[in-house]
């Protein structure tokens, strides 16, 4: 296991009691190493006083497990509008926006496409790209994917908020 799986696994469950989800766990950086979490309550918000609170927990509990050797700094943040699709539920809750998905495996010939999100079928992401072509892609398949933003999404964001 490497240390981003075990921070997530370390920190996933505590944030769950404190209502909040675990959207990304990223660590970049060489020499100045920077640990980002992102998460959200189940509604999709998140306000500064949580990212506070997120960041509190994390540190504490990274200060006692020490899982990164060396320095780093820590990043704690919202998904943002053009936000990561990190989990099957993402792709679900975000259909009918346009995303940028990226996979490990080429199907049927490509490994990136573009298009609107259509939703889920078992555990493949509907999607219609922008050749109008209708795409099943595997959700274990996902090397990273995030929403593009688009008037229509800044508006849906808009209206939630």
């Amino acid at each position: 296991m490497n240390a981003i799986e075990k921070i997530k696994d370390l920190i996933t469950p505590p944030l769950n009691d404190m209502g909040y989800e675990v959207v990304r766990v990223r660590l970049t950086g060489n020499e100045k190493k920077v640990l980002q979490i992102m998460a959200e309550k189940p509604d999709g918000t998140m306000t500064i006083e949580g990212c506070t609170e997120v960041s509190q927990m994390v540190s504490a509990l990274l200060d006692v497990e020490d899982p990164i050797s060396g320095a780093y700094d820590l990043e704690v943040s919202s998904p943002g509008i053009d936000r990561p699709l990190t989990r099957l539920k993402d792709f679900d809750r975000w259909s009918g926006f346009e995303a940028k998905v990226e996979l490990e495996q080429a199907v049927e010939g490509q490994r990136r496409y573009r298009g609107k999100l259509l939703g889920l079928k078992d555990d493949n992401i509907l999607m219609q790209t922008d050749d109008g072509d209708r795409l099943e892609l595997p959700f274990s398949e996902v090397r990273k994917a995030k929403l593009i933003l688009t008037d229509e999404l800044i508006a849906a964001s808009s209206r939630s908020a």
